[in-house]
């Protein structure tokens, strides 16, 4: 493990730094604007994955799939459904079958809130990528798609308490295939 933050190697920092900047660089909260487009509602980043995971079941989600499909715990995606739902993206019912369960739903304008940012992103996304040739984009998707792997592969080692990290110059291997 590096004692220090400039004891890593300039890729992995470049490559730190780049992670940071996607995640909280001042170009989100523009992309996040031009999405939503001027009277859009005022919803964050993480709101509109969750409306994009909504909106991919028509009949609705019950809340714990739901957060399953988020990724976050079931407070987590309460609180996201509710945050949607005051700005008239989505809603609640209890279920028919079962009153203990509740249903979150998207609403019509959720619905055409989510194809405008569909849209938006895969214009934007091409335009992103064109900086690339084919076989770029289809290495960069490769390495993405790894990456992400990787992420999840190092959370499940956190969470289970009796796996530490492993020391530095033994990387977590993730399969190409997954």
């Amino acid at each position: 493990m590096p004692e220090r933050l400039t004891d890593l190697d300039a890729t992995t920092r470049r490559i730190g730094l780049a992670w940071r900047e996607l995640r909280r660089g001042a170009s989100g909260a523009a992309l996040r604007a031009h999405m939503l487009g001027p009277d859009g509602p005022d919803i964050e980043l993480a709101q509109l994955d969750a409306l994009e995971i909504l909106g991919s079941e028509p009949t609705g989600w019950r809340m714990t799939e739901f957060a399953d499909a988020l990724r976050v715990d079931p407070s987590t995606a309460t609180r996201s459904i509710t945050r949607l739902e005051k700005v008239g993206l989505a809603q609640r019912a209890v279920a028919e079958d079962d009153r203990r369960v509740v249903i979150a739903t998207i609403t019509p304008l959720g619905r055409r809130t989510l194809e405008h940012v569909v849209r938006f992103r895969v214009t934007g996304m091409q335009r992103l990528l064109d900086v690339f040739d084919p076989e770029e984009r289809e290495q960069f998707a490769e390495y993405l798609e790894r990456f992400v792997r990787s992420i999840d592969a190092l959370v499940a080692q956190l969470a289970d308490a009796a796996a530490p990290l492993p020391p530095r110059g033994e990387p977590t291997r993730v399969s190409a295939r997954g």
